[in-house]
């Protein structure tokens, strides 16, 4: 019999969904005819207290180990300094664990008092549980790829956004900072770029179970002069040190049960909670400096009027013209000033302040936290960016342990006051011995009109203004031993209000002009969402098989405004904030809307003896961007380990083999970032009225078969514990496949029209190695050494695209090659008799000309990138050093040869007689077209295209142990942290990491700081 009604995908989620109800059933059936057992008569014997204290193997006192009882079941957890008191009978037996520590389990024997001394577990892989998201495993037992970092590596750094963090920790996930201005974001690619569209890359964000929209909610038109590329971060808002752990999902395992959302992986934040035990208060202060840690080497003030007056000379010019200020006498040419030094050299200073109250009992734990951080920059000015962060959070379980709550609430208050305009060009198009910056009398030195004064910039201001609130309750209600009902629910909001002020003071007062020629730029938005995930997990036993399953739905919707609006024309400066008193008002954006979500979700987990793991996840997704025939999807994968240590032959042929573990997996995922409206015909308002009518236009064609991009994703891995796990390695070899490709393709200009919305033929491959190496190399009564190194080997290539000859993508993009590429003229030299640059004429036609000549092509992706972690502990001492290195390709710096502004040293290696074999071109002064020419060909050639790698110290923490937190006393430790404190690298520009020179570098931050516990 044939059926036609039902997908392929739809009787895979059936078949899942029977499989995971089915065993509820039949288990349902079985429990109610098992017949419990009598009390013990171990209760009838008289019950005494038992008391002691628990340390580590250095005689210090554990806080919040748990110590229970093992006939009862129950038990207690130790305070601050390390006591314990249980009930219990003189036969029975305590079993101790804590989170890092091998369990033991101890007869009472009849003892009153029993201190226990516990031994750190290396690895942790029984003890560390990881979160998979709508679900937890062991870090043993897990068929998918996850990377964890926790709250002890999150805090030895002194940064403002948690994928700072992340840097040169974790393998195959990509993290590169775009500026060093605060709320500048950051890049991240978790296994390569899969999606042609630049701004199809991002991962999902969930923090506490609550998606996080991390697009920003800035206009480029607002902030796009001071903080690059995507303007301001909303991952900003989230506070470092309020995390407790961070997960990143790499692979179809972790990823499928996310389905479309976990394309491009997924980043899991868990903030702190409260904790079993007495209440305490905990008070962490720090402040610190930063600096641009990297300046260009630029010519003196001497060498560069010899560069001039050659240039001058070289251009045939005796006679020097009157916009020479630098050489012909305006300008001091005894002057010098480092413009680098002047315009982003200050010292920025950083101050952190965060107070955590926590505690509970058994049934009923708290925390409440607030957190002030405030930045300044290396500009000059004041400016700087304020965040106040407070976050609360409360658990609670009834007596009977059926019913489980748990709410969080986030909120974070942020304003950013920077100048309108970065200076970073400014310094590096300044000559040496250009004028003061102030008159006698403070105001600013337009030097007779001779030059732009680059502190008119600071006449205008950038201010943002941003909140956030993130807030999730889960119900967790047990309905039977082994099967639990759980219901997750989540709200966010987040509001921004920009200004960009350029007020008539940014320009030369000689000019006459006033406030009527001043402008504003306003843009407020904000974005709401809720979600609704209802579940059903169980778990029960089949024989030596545990079974895992659950089932849930998820419910979401997302509303976002933008009002974006441009002012001009006031009637003094002082009201150029007040979008009341512009003479004329045009509105630059208004958008509202409004995007839902909705989704099917199974998983079922088959654990077979501790050896044999399968792990199976289905999701069938809803997005309201897509048309009615296209707005459903089915994603899925599988997973499967086997833990080969557990085997008994290998205990016995591989005494030295402590653990061992071969996975793999497949699946697929897809993708809807594309924004909302996009398959719709859309409008916008014209521009110009017509009898006083404002018309509308059509900006997008209908396209109902517009539909998701599908990511195909493959993984085998290999993880491998020696002697104890003392080494511990694991590497990974990847292979995603994205199709499907959500692109614009061209269409004819008849049309009107420059591009149609619509899915392409065209598929991404990446693939590559991942390798994690963990040893501990010192682990004694007073000294513990430990490594942690981490490699990834990316590829990305563009396998298919069907006519991309004839698409807008032709000059960027190259079938076999990878996205990232750049195609450039090939350099050949400066030619010895003329003393130019020259370039490889491919089409023979005796021009230099795009894009026939431009047949070289570059991969500017890393080669390679990772980390190397080393910590050191010597009693109350210890100390972190991390370093990152990538290796990749990148563009280097180098102004026109001769012509005004600062110029690096490597100038002085140019052309100046006939013969000369030289690497860069003669001088010109900027009026010799052919030397125009030639510079400009070279910029877009390989020659400028080298060496970027680098080795970079991330982070230097060190920390002393004043005192211990005990029941009288108060615990202090001391802490000094070191951020970007030293690069190594031959990348001729001001960071390699951002690759840029045109933009403020991360900055070197040291700090030093105290935490009271109280």
């Amino acid at each position: 019999m044939k059926i036609n009604s039902i997908t392929r995908g739809r009787w895979i989620l059936l078949c899942m969904a029977y499989l995971i109800i089915s065993p509820f059933c039949t288990y349902a059936l079985d429990y109610s005819c098992v017949l419990h057992t009598p009390i013990s008569d171990h209760l009838n014997v008289q019950q005494s207290k038992i008391s002691g204290i628990i340390t580590d193997n250095l005689g210090n006192p554990l806080v919040g180990i748990h110590v229970m009882v093992q006939a009862q079941k129950q038990g207690v957890v130790t305070n601050f300094d390390g006591t314990y008191t249980v009930t219990a009978n003189p036969k029975d037996t305590l079993v101790v664990s804590g989170l890092g520590f091998k369990t033991q389990t101890i007869a009472i024997n009849n003892r009153q008092v029993i201190n226990i001394q516990l031994q750190e577990d290396i690895t942790q892989l029984d003890t560390v549980t990881l979160n998979a998201g709508y679900y937890t495993v062991k870090d043993k037992e897990r068929t998918g790829n996850i990377s964890r970092i926790s709250s002890k590596d999150i805090e030895k750094q002194p940064v403002s956004n948690p994928l700072a963090a992340l840097q040169g920790r974790v393998s195959g996930v990509e993290i590169t900072q775009t500026s060093g201005v605060p709320g500048a974001g950051f890049n991240i690619k978790i296994r390569g770029q899969n999606s042609i569209r630049a701004n199809g890359n991002d991962p999902l964000y969930v923090i506490d179970g609550v998606p996080y929209a991390s697009e920003t909610l800035g206009d480029r038109q607002t902030s796009g002069s001071i903080i690059p590329l995507s303007g301001v971060s909303p991952l900003n808002n989230i506070n470092p040190t309020d995390i407790e752990s961070i997960e990143i999902l790499k692979d179809a395992d972790a990823t499928a049960i996310y389905g479309s959302r976990g394309a491009n992986g997924v980043v899991l934040i868990t903030t702190k909670k409260g904790k079993v035990g007495t209440s305490s208060f905990k008070l962490n202060v720090s402040t610190g400096f930063g600096n641009v840690a990297r300046r260009l080497d630029v010519l003196s003030t001497q060498d560069y009027i010899n560069m001039r007056e050659e240039a001058y000379a070289n251009d045939g010019i005796a006679t020097l013209p009157f916009n020479a200020y630098d050489i012909n006498g305006t300008w001091d040419t005894n002057r010098n000033t480092d413009w680098q030094k002047e315009l982003f050299g200050k010292t920025a200073y950083l101050t952190n302040v965060q107070g955590t109250f926590s505690g509970g009992s058994e049934q009923t734990q708290f925390l409440l936290s607030g957190n002030y951080n405030k930045q300044t920059t290396v500009l000059p000015g004041d400016s700087d960016n304020d965040k106040i962060t407070v976050h609360s959070n409360l658990n609670h379980q009834s007596k009977d342990k059926k019913l489980a709550i748990q709410f969080s609430a986030y909120y974070t208050s942020n304003i950013n006051n920077l100048p309108a305009s970065d200076l970073v060009r400014e310094a590096l198009t300044l000559a040496p011995n250009a004028p003061d910056l102030y008159n006698d009398d403070g105001s600013l030195n337009w030097e007779n009109s001779t030059w732009n004064n680059p502190l008119r910039n600071l006449e205008g201001k950038y201010l943002a203004q941003s909140t956030t609130l993130i807030s999730n309750a889960t119900i967790n209600y047990t309905l039977n031993k082994g099967l639990k009902l759980v219901t997750s629910l989540g709200y966010t909001e987040s509001d921004l209000q920009e200004l960009r002020t350029v007020p008539s003071t940014t320009l030369n007062p000689a000019y006459g002009l006033g406030s009527d020629i001043s402008s504003a730029i306003h843009n407020n938005a904000d974005r709401t969402s809720w979600i609704i995930e209802p579940q059903l997990h169980g778990t029960f036993h089949l024989g030596k098989t545990k079974i895992e399953s659950l089932v849930g739905f998820t419910f979401q919707e997302q509303k976002s405004h933008r009002l974006s609006q441009f002012a001009f024309g006031f009637t003094n400066n002082n009201f150029i904030e007040n979008i009341a008193a512009a003479s004329s008002l045009f509105v630059l954006g208004d958008t509202q809307t409004q995007y839902r979500y909705h989704a099917l979700f199974s998983r079922i987990n088959l654990n077979h003896q501790g050896k044999y793991i399968l792990n199976l996840t289905g999701r069938r997704d809803g997005s309201s961007r897509f048309g009615d025939d296209k707005k459903f999807a089915d994603f899925g994968a599988v997973g499967a380990a086997w833990i080969f240590s557990n085997e008994s032959f290998i205990e016995s042929a591989l005494p030295f083999l402590s653990f061992g573990k071969i996975r793999a997996s497949y699946g697929t995922s897809g993708n809807d970032q594309i924004g909302d409206y996009q398959y719709l015909d859309t409008y916008n308002f014209g521009s110009s009225p017509y009898q006083n009518i404002i018309g509308l236009q059509p900006t997008r064609l209908y396209n109902p078969n517009f539909s998701w991009e599908s990511n195909k994703k493959l993984e085998f891995s290999m993880e491998l514990g020696f002697l104890q796990d003392r080494i511990f390695i694991s590497s990974s070899y990847y292979r995603n496949k994205s199709s499907n490709q959500l692109v614009g393709i061209p269409l004819p200009g008849t049309t009107g029209f420059n591009f149609l919305n619509a899915n392409l033929n065209a598929t991404v491959e990446n693939k590559g190695w991942e390798f994690e190496l963990n040893t501990t190399n010192i682990a004694s009564k007073n000294i513990r050494w430990t490594t942690s190194i981490n490699l990834t080997l990316p590829k990305n290539k563009l396998l298919e695209f069907p006519d991309l000859e004839g698409s807008t993508y032709a000059n960027q993009l190259v079938i076999g090659q990878p996205l990232n590429i750049i195609k450039v003229y090939q350099y050949t030299g400066v030619n010895p008799q003329t003393g130019l640059y020259e370039f490889t004429d491919f089409n023979e036609d005796s021009t230099i000309s795009a894009p026939d000549d431009k047949q070289v092509i570059k991969d500017l992706n890393p080669k390679y990138f990772g980390g190397i972690n080393n910590h050191f502990s010597y009693k109350k001492f210890s100390l972190d050093v991390l370093f990152q290195f990538t290796k990749q390709l990148g563009v280097h710096f180098l102004g026109i040869p001769g012509t005004m502004g600062s110029q690096t040293n490597d100038v002085l290696q140019r052309w100046q007689n006939v013969g000369d074999q030289t690497s860069v071109q003669r001088y010109t002064s900027g009026l010799n077209f052919e030397g125009l020419v030639a510079y400009s060909n070279y910029t877009q050639s390989d020659a400028v295209i080298g060496d970027s790698s680098y080795l970079r110290l991330k982070t230097l923490a060190l920390s002393y142990q004043i005192s211990k937190k005990t029941s009288k006393g108060i615990g202090c430790d001391l802490f000094l942290r070191a951020h970007n404190l030293l690069t190594i690298t031959s990348y001729n520009g001001l960071d390699p990491e951002t690759r840029s020179s045109s933009t403020i570098p991360p900055l070197r931050f040291i700090s030093l700081g105290t935490q009271l516990t109280f």
